[in-house]
């Protein structure tokens, strides 16, 4: 759990490494894949991933939150901490999958990269802000943003789960939801 949050930075930490087991159960994540943690905090996500994939990279661009990172995750040989802005960095050549908790105000200008880049990944899981992720669905119950239709132009995409307010440090003001992206 870290308190390393600034308040302008929209951060709102998962508490529990069971609830990020249990979110990694609604993903396709695999033994095999290659998955990147944005805004990686101080490892709830990154732990858990690392036990269910073959390699980590958890980015995290805040130098207090990724020495607590490294620390946290020293006992898995196959994650690697990235201590970068994620908006700055060259993206995997080989298949990759995202999963993670970004800082909300973050959202949309990352699934714009990891869309638009020569390599997308396979598969995107992402907690956001509810409203956004209603806008990234291509239905006539919602408004369909211009990011939703380029998503959903390359990804099949749902909410896949709800979260509370409870789930996260400090508790976020808005509802939240795990959402996916698959490629089609």
């Amino acid at each position: 759990m870290s308190n390393t949050r600034n308040r302008h930075l929209s951060q709102h930490f998962l508490k529990s490494p069971r609830l990020a087991l249990m979110l990694i159960g609604h993903s396709n994540l695999k033994k095999r894949d290659l998955v990147l943690d944005i805004g990686a905090g101080s490892g709830v996500i990154t732990s858990a991933l690392a036990k269910r994939c073959k390699k980590v990279y958890a980015i995290e661009p805040d130098p207090v939150a990724a020495a607590k990172l490294r620390k946290n995750v020293t006992k898995f040989e196959n994650v690697q901490v990235v201590e970068a802005d994620f908006l700055e960095l060259d993206l995997p050549d080989e298949p990759y999958k995202i999963f993670a908790n970004p800082p909300f105000h973050l959202s949309s200008a990352i699934l714009h990269k990891l869309i638009e880049s020569a390599n997308p990944p396979d598969a995107i899981y992402l907690i956001l802000q509810k409203q956004l992720a209603l806008k990234l669905l291509n239905t006539d119950r919602h408004y369909t943003s211009q990011l939703g239709y380029a998503l959903t132009s390359k990804y099949q995409t749902k909410i896949r789960y709800p979260l509370k307010p409870s789930d996260f440090t400090p508790p976020p003001a808005v509802p939240t939801v795990l959402f996916e992206a698959k490629k089609i």
